[in-house]
């Protein structure tokens, strides 16, 4: 499943004792705590934690949004940690695709049209119509958000984030305002863009049913690691129950 331009098994991204602390007044509140993970190009990696874990956090550091407060990340072996604002803007557009568990569409534009906003900000996007085939939408393309299920809000979200062509795609509880039903129609989108599109992808949840279609499992408990797990036949996401 790895990506072409990746040699196999290559470490696509590494942190290294990374930690992060949030000042709230006088008290400092410790959320990760001497992590030290790599993404592997290529794979479905599933971050798992209860609430309050880090794992949100962790998903932020990988994506650039945020900084770790000790500890360095290595991105293709340059370090984010050092990144200028710019080149870690440079980083989110041009490498990370974000999707979120609330689909954060513009309400008056339709659902082709909310993924090619994305294609604009892209040096190198895929083509929107296809990436919307994928997703299986083709027939609801002209439709506006508040025509569309949850489900079909998601999958226009997961489109906007595939066609700019990103290398990562960082997903933050994508199942978790979805059914059992839809939610296992998401996870089938995202592990066929997996292995269609090469596109890694890094699943973050806190049910841990979601995590047996990945290739490996990162078990976060109280900001730390607790184990990590590899997972030789991952299941399918329709035999997901949970």
């Amino acid at each position: 499943m790895r990506a072409p331009s990746e040699a196999p098994n290559a470490t696509l991204l590494k942190m290294e004792n990374v930690g992060r602390t949030f000042r709230m007044g006088e008290v400092a509140v410790e959320v990760l705590k001497g992590v030290s993970m790599e993404i592997v190009a290529g794979e479905v990696l599933a971050v798992v934690g209860p609430s309050g874990s880090g794992k949100s956090t962790i998903l932020n550091i990988i994506g650039g949004l945020d900084s770790p407060s000790m500890g360095q990340v290595w991105y293709r072996g340059r370090d984010l940690t050092r990144a200028s604002s710019g080149e870690l803007t440079r980083y989110r557009r041009d490498e990370i695709g974000f999707v979120f568990q609330f689909y954060n569409l513009v309400p008056n534009l339709t659902a082709r049209e909310n993924v090619l906003v994305s294609t604009e900000i892209s040096t190198n996007p895929l083509d929107v119509d296809h990436v919307l085939e994928m997703v299986g939408l083709t027939d609801r393309v002209d439709h506006f958000p508040a025509q569309l299920s949850g489900g079909e809000q998601q999958r226009v979200a997961i489109a906007r984030a595939v066609a700019k062509n990103p290398t990562l795609l960082l997903c933050d509880e994508p199942t978790g305002a979805l059914d059992f039903v839809t939610g296992k129609r998401v996870l089938r989108v995202l592990v066929d863009l997996n292995q269609q599109l090469d596109k890694t992808v890094v699943l973050i949840t806190h049910n841990s049913a979601l995590a047996q279609v990945a290739d490996r499992v990162i078990h976060l408990r109280s900001g730390a690691i607790a184990e990590i797990t590899e997972i030789e036949e991952p299941i399918a996401p329709e035999e997901v129950v949970w």
